[in-house]
């Protein structure tokens, strides 16, 4: 791992050892640089600001869980990966998901799902998604950030694997054939 990947996850630590006592709103830069012995010009070199650095982190739980997706993988599988990471960081992710303003974690996760899923079909298919195909996939990668955030926040009890289930029962009928005939639902 290079010295910028280092320095980014130690940040991400600080952010979480700050996140046990306190909000995402009242944490600042200089306390997550002083927590790592790092200065605010460090931390403003790797990052815009503490939400950038929250969807960081997010992005690279996400990398891990979807990375052979559609080729070693299915949407099953990496979903179960993904919300086991989630699982394993709960007070972390309960945290910033509870932020819902400007730079939020539900809009990062919305976005990184939405243009993966996109680049993976589109690659699979050899062409741009017809623009219904489009709305459906988007719709879904709404309501699963919707059911991700009320999993987090406790106000669905499940396991990884059933959430998981959840997911892929509710994709909408064409974008289900579409996956299926991808090679990518399980």
């Amino acid at each position: 791992m290079e010295k910028n990947e280092k320095t980014k996850y130690k940040l991400a630590e600080a952010m979480k050892e700050c996140m046990k006592t306190s909000k995402v709103d009242a944490i600042t830069v200089k306390q997550l640089a002083e927590k790592c012995g790092l200065t605010r010009q460090t931390f403003y070199r790797n990052f815009l600001d503490k939400f950038d650095l929250i969807n960081w982190y997010f992005g690279k739980i996400l990398d891990q869980s979807f990375e052979h997706m559609g080729r070693e993988t299915s949407v099953y599988d990496a979903l179960v990966r993904k919300f086991t990471y989630i699982e394993q960081e709960k007070q972390f992710f309960a945290a910033a998901f509870c932020y819902d303003e400007q730079n939020s974690l539900r809009e990062h996760d919305f976005e990184l799902i939405l243009a993966f899923y996109e680049n993976l079909i589109q690659e699979k298919i050899g062409c741009k998604m017809k623009e219904e195909m489009h709305d459906l996939l988007e719709m879904y990668c709404r309501s699963s950030v919707y059911m991700t955030v009320k999993w987090v926040l406790g106000k669905k009890m499940a396991a990884p694997e059933g959430l998981a289930e959840l997911m892929v029962e509710a994709m909408p009928v064409k974008l289900k054939e579409l996956f299926e005939k991808l090679d990518m639902v399980r």
